[in-house]
């Protein structure tokens, strides 16, 4: 996917569309990682469709819960969700920052074997 080591530095103008390209993948995947935890809110824990969009997007931002949940289905959902939510936010994380990574490690490379 990303040039390797002998080929030259990308251009300025496919660098940024490839940051452009892991933004848009990044949030496609907090989408669908939102999706999951409204859905889940809903229909596991009995919530409104508003107080689960709250809930999952607090647990997935990293603020935590906002609603008491008092099923064990539903405290069970939360705690799994949660966990998935870390995960989730360093893949986000990690998608949108390996271009930029490998960017600066290509040119740093670059230099040392200009050396």
């Amino acid at each position: 996917m990303y040039e390797k080591k002998h080929q030259s530095l990308l251009p300025k103008k496919h660098f940024y569309r490839r940051i452009l390209k892991s933004i848009l993948i990044a949030n496609f995947f907090l989408a669908i990682s939102l999706f999951i935890g409204i859905s889940g809110y809903h229909w596991i824990c009995g919530l409104t469709w508003i107080n689960s969009l709250m809930n999952a997007s607090m647990i997935l931002a990293g603020m935590g819960p906002v609603d008491l949940l008092t099923t064990v289905g539903g405290k069970l959902f939360a705690s799994f969700y949660a966990i998935f939510s870390g995960i989730a936010f360093l893949t986000t994380i990690g998608v949108i920052v390996a271009p930029i990574a490998h960017r600066f490690m290509h040119k740093f490379h670059m230099q040392d074997n200009n050396e």
